[in-house]
């Protein structure tokens, strides 16, 4: 197993008193698959991914309790300047939002070119590397393109940069938070189609974040459902689609637009049936 983690635990300490995001939670993720974690927004999917590297506020805001094992090192018991050799090189993220992910005054480019220069010492020629990565992942004219500022790019293509800067380390473990929010669903399928062929191409492990069990089906291998900061339902994602046992799950189900499907309007997800 590549990555295990067990009983995950993730709170929050203020004036205002102790807000537990994450309550013991586990799971594993094989090489070459896809770990989709499904939820909807506040349920501690972020957090979870985020904790397992420690990308958080350090104690006495945020504690982080349980075991994060990366091929039997758990990671959670690191040193920080141990951790910063896993970030992008073992474990890399694509985060929520690419506009606010960005820096508006760098290019792409230099961006992509950071993290090579600083994870990858094999790479002599680092520009034409980042040439490389824009046109992989679908970027046209990417020697031009690589000298944009963030602005001057769609919400699609910054998306693809920064799935582009997340590949350039050659990470073993993908975190993909929300990879089409705010994208048009034309443009949603191209990145979902972009993952897995990547996923394949370079044999690589995918942690997907998202509240839409439409882009979960035909992607991921494998399901966790979590609510209010727990998994209520884990398992093959064939077998959660066809036939999910919890609540929960199934409310979530029940939003995915049919084709052919006449609604009034969207349907009302009952909390009181499994709180």
């Amino acid at each position: 197993m590549l990555l295990e983690v067990e009983n995950l635990k993730v709170s929050f300490h203020s004036r205002e008193g102790v807000n537990e995001a994450v309550k013991g939670i586990s799971f594993s993720l094989e090489k070459g698959k896809t770990l989709a974690i499904v939820g909807e927004s506040g349920s501690g999917k972020s957090v979870t991914c985020m904790g397992l590297t420690r990308l958080l506020p350090p104690v006495p805001q945020c504690h982080i309790e349980g075991r994060a094992l990366l091929d039997g090192e758990d990671m959670l018991s690191l040193k920080s300047k141990q951790l910063r050799h896993i970030r992008g090189k073992q474990i890399a993220y694509i985060f929520q939002e690419p506009s606010t992910s960005l820096n508006p005054y760098y290019t792409v480019g230099s961006q992509i070119a950071e993290a090579i220069r600083y994870h990858r010492n094999d790479v002599s020629d680092i520009w034409s590397e980042v040439v490389k990565l824009l046109d992989q992942v679908g970027i046209r004219d990417a020697e031009n393109r690589s000298r944009d500022y963030p602005h001057q790019m769609s919400g699609g293509m910054k998306q693809r940069v920064m799935i582009a800067m997340a590949l350039a380390c050659q990470p073993r473990i993908l975190v993909a938070d929300e990879p089409t929010t705010a994208l048009d669903v034309t443009i949603e399928a191209q990145i979902i189609e972009l993952l897995r062929e990547l996923r394949e191409r370079h044999d690589m492990s995918i942690i997907l974040i998202t509240h839409n069990f439409g882009i979960v089906d035909g992607f991921a291998d494998d399901i966790a459902v979590m609510f209010r900061g727990e998994i209520v339902e884990a398992g093959p994602a064939s077998e959660i689609l066809a036939h999910p046992k919890h609540p929960y799950t199934q409310a979530l189900i029940r939003c995915i637009p049919k084709l052919g499907e006449n609604r009034d309007r969207l349907p009302v997800v009952d909390y009181s049936s499994f709180t």
